[in-house]
């Protein structure tokens, strides 16, 4: 036996990387399968030019095998084997992979799958064992060595006996801790789904013996007996459906990998299955739900693909695959040739990543464009799940992905009391109409009484109904659409009047000044400005605002948490039908009665303020005022 001293540089990665590297002690298993199936794809790959290996392709196997009584797990493979110089090189050097080296010797060769190039996963082990034996006989010896250590201080190397080619790697698996639970890696259901999660497509079998126990026929009013039961089970799937031409898969295969992968009832409104090659080699398999998950619109919400390196689980949630704007697309990608870290589980931010993370964007932009104009049906069902997560990202980064995602939203609208999209009102637009107009409520029925509305509808003019606290702020970041700007029609700026009309109405509103003036004192500072307009038809009263911010967007901004006593305000301006009666009325009075002019005042922006579904401050002042004027003589 000889006994080493690992490096001293090799001691603090081994510390590092079994405290540190890997976010899961159960990624352990996932390393040494990985392992498993390189050995046995060596060998594999040696078979094709040596026909003395004496092992056909579907002997190949991994086997697990659990001795509770003595604590240990065993992984054991026919691969290629290690002599007494590799472990020593391979095992003995932390970071040294014999995998890399032998990709790197054929990596002009076909047929060269190897997943474990980075010399560190084996080391996991360490995480839920505190002793490691590795024995190993490599193809074309007639020796076997036994490798093995308790951890950092050190490993040995010795002869051993082996009658067969490949390795066997035993873990001793640590006691229980009142913060750890290390047996659950020693029952037969928890090593079986952790298979099943990470490793349920490497190519080889991966086997493990089940006991169960089996009723025996006993005379009847005896007690029931029992007996054990063993059987080898394959745990693994092997062939990834992604891999599988889209000719030999069927709606029902999809839908029913989805439910059962991603834990959904329904089945997936679209199914994107594709593969590149090229600068980024990969296989997607993306879904778009019929229906958000319950927390799809809070903070706990986790975006994010499942990430495969060569059928081997890598990542469960990969965010940076997926742009917010579409976190609802549920799905993986498998890639060739993904960079990697030592732990495989933290991805380098290079080129690669990111050139796979925008040919899905463009890819899940155009299977979304797709299917608005192929099934709108189903396109509108699908807006309405998701339709908001698509409007904030417009919003989002200060407009940055807006010409990305423009096409795809959709507003109600006045014509149809249907959903159109942006392209479409563009394309609708009455001659002569330069702008496209919008309005906000609580409902499409409420917007419907707004006073404005009727004004513009009447000019032939078709209206956006905007229902939701973000579409708004959405219009806001896209500024304009096709050369088209956006105008609220509750905006101070609204003017749909002709030049002459314009000039008769700046006439009567500086004849009015005055009276206007003492009308803005009585209300105070509630509003910023009284005046006459011609854009009410049979309304006597609306609130327009002046600058950026609408009075809906008052109303949200101040409704989100935090908002404290920093509170936004619209600069409102009362405005009054110049054609209504209540205009003479209200010249009358401030000829003749200011006072009972204060109160129309104030009973009248109580009236926009119900009609633009703003609320009134005080309630009680508002019906002692209208109590008081009905009973005035």
């Amino acid at each position: 036996m000889r006994t080493k001293q690992f490096k001293s540089e090799s001691k603090k990665l081994m510390d590092m990387m079994i405290n540190s590297i890997y976010t899961h002690k159960e990624i352990f298993l996932r390393e040494l399968i990985s392992n498993a199936s390189d050995a046995l794809d060596k060998l594999y790959f040696m078979s094709l030019t040596d026909t003395n290996v004496g092992i056909a392709p579907d002997e190949f196997e991994i086997r697990l095998d659990i001795d509770k009584e003595n604590r240990t797990l065993t992984v054991t493979d026919n691969g290629c084997g290690m002599t007494e110089e590799e472990l020593d090189k391979n095992l003995g050097t932390i970071a040294k992979s014999g995998s890399y080296n032998f990709k790197q010797e054929n990596e002009k060769t076909e047929n060269v799958d190897i997943i474990g190039q980075f010399g560190v996963g084996f080391y996991s082990a360490f995480m839920v064992s505190d002793n490691v034996k590795v024995e190993s006989r490599a193809y074309g010896s007639d020796e076997a060595f036994c490798w093995q250590s308790s951890g950092a201080e050190g490993y040995s190397i010795s002869p051993c006996d082996k009658e067969t080619v490949g390795t066997v790697i035993t873990l001793h698996i640590k006691d229980n801790t009142e913060d750890e639970n290390y047996d659950e890696f020693l029952d037969q259901y928890r090593i079986s789904a952790l298979v099943k999660k990470y490793s349920d497509y490497i190519r080889h079998p991966i086997k493990m013996e089940f006991t169960t126990k089996e009723r025996v026929d006993t005379e009847e009013g005896k007690e029931p007996e029992y007996k054990d039961v063993t059987e080898i089970r394959t745990l693994n799937s092997m062939v990834p459906l992604w891999k599988k031409a889209k000719n030999e898969l069927t709606e029902e295969d999809y839908n029913n990998f989805y439910k059962e992968k991603f834990f959904d009832y329904n089945d997936p409104t679209r199914v994107i299955h594709y593969k590149t090659e090229g600068q980024a080699t990969y296989n997607a398999l993306l879904y778009i739900p019929k229906q958000p998950p319950f927390d799809y619109y809070t903070k706990e919400f986790e975006k994010g693909l499942q990430l495969y390196s060569k059928g081997v689980l890598i990542m469960d949630k990969c965010a940076d695959l997926l742009p917010d704007y579409f976190s609802f697309v549920k799905g993986l990608v498998d890639s060739e040739d993904l960079s990697l870290n030592i732990s495989r589980e933290t991805l380098q931010h290079d080129g690669q990543l990111k050139l796979i993370a925008k040919t899905l964007e463009k890819k899940i932009k155009g299977e979304l464009e797709k299917m608005l104009k192929e099934n709108r049906e189903a396109y509108e069902e699908f807006f309405k799940s998701f339709g908001i997560q698509l409007k904030f990202g417009i919003y989002n980064d200060y407009g940055m992905h807006k010409d990305v995602i423009k096409d795809l939203i959709m507003f109600h609208s006045s014509k149809d009391k249907k959903y159109v999209t942006l392209k479409e009102y563009a394309e609708n637009m009455a001659e002569g109409q330069g702008t496209i107009y919008y309005a906000c409520g609580e409902t499409d029925e409420k917007i419907e009484m707004l006073p404005q509305t009727d004004a513009v509808k009447e000019k032939g003019y078709e209206i956006l109904y905007l229902t939701e606290n973000v579409d708004e702020f959405a219009l806001k970041v896209l500024m304009e659409y096709d050369g088209k700007k956006f105008m609220n029609i509750c905006d101070d700026g609204l003017n749909l009047d002709s030049e002459d009309e314009k000039k008769a109405l700046e006439t009567e509103n500086e004849a009015a000044k005055d009276m206007f003036a003492a009308m803005k004192e009585a209300i105070g500072d509630k509003i910023h400005a009284v005046r006459f307009t011609n854009k009410l038809k049979k309304h006597p009263v609306c609130l327009t605002s002046e600058g950026g911010i609408s009075l809906e967007m008052e109303k949200t901004l101040n409704s989100m948490p935090g908002t404290g006593d920093n509170k936004v305000k619209a600069q409102l301006v009362l405005e009054i039908n110049s054609a209504h009666p209540i205009a003479e009325k209200l010249k009358a009075l401030y000829n003749d009665d200011k006072d009972t002019l204060a109160d129309y005042a104030k009973l009248l922006y109580g009236e926009a303020c119900l009609i633009s579904g703003a609320g009134i401050d005080d309630p009680v002042e508002h019906s002692n005022l209208v109590c008081s004027l009905m009973t005035k003589d």
